[in-house]
């Protein structure tokens, strides 16, 4: 099939960068990324595995409740922290 192409600038430059380091024609290169990228497209999603974290007991807050963004402020930098 023939058809018209339009590549971005850094998309030819990549393409032709594979051209010259293959010794291939750029309609060989573009076909080869071509499949690649369709082949990727239609593979079926990989089952990821469920990443676990242990939690653990820090203690108890040094500065009381976190709740209150306010006294926080107060208590770490004292009343003037605005």
């Amino acid at each position: 099939m023939r058809t018209t192409l339009t590549l971005d600038d850094d998309v030819a430059v990549r393409l032709e960068h594979e051209r010259r380091k293959r010794r291939t024609s750029f309609k060989t290169v573009l076909n080869e990324f071509l499949r690649a990228g369709l082949d990727a497209a239609q593979a079926p999603e990989r089952k990821r595995r469920t990443f676990h974290t242990r939690g653990f007991d820090l203690g108890p807050s040094l500065v009381g409740s976190l709740d209150d963004v306010e006294e926080v402020l107060s208590r770490a930098e004292g009343e003037a922290h605005r």
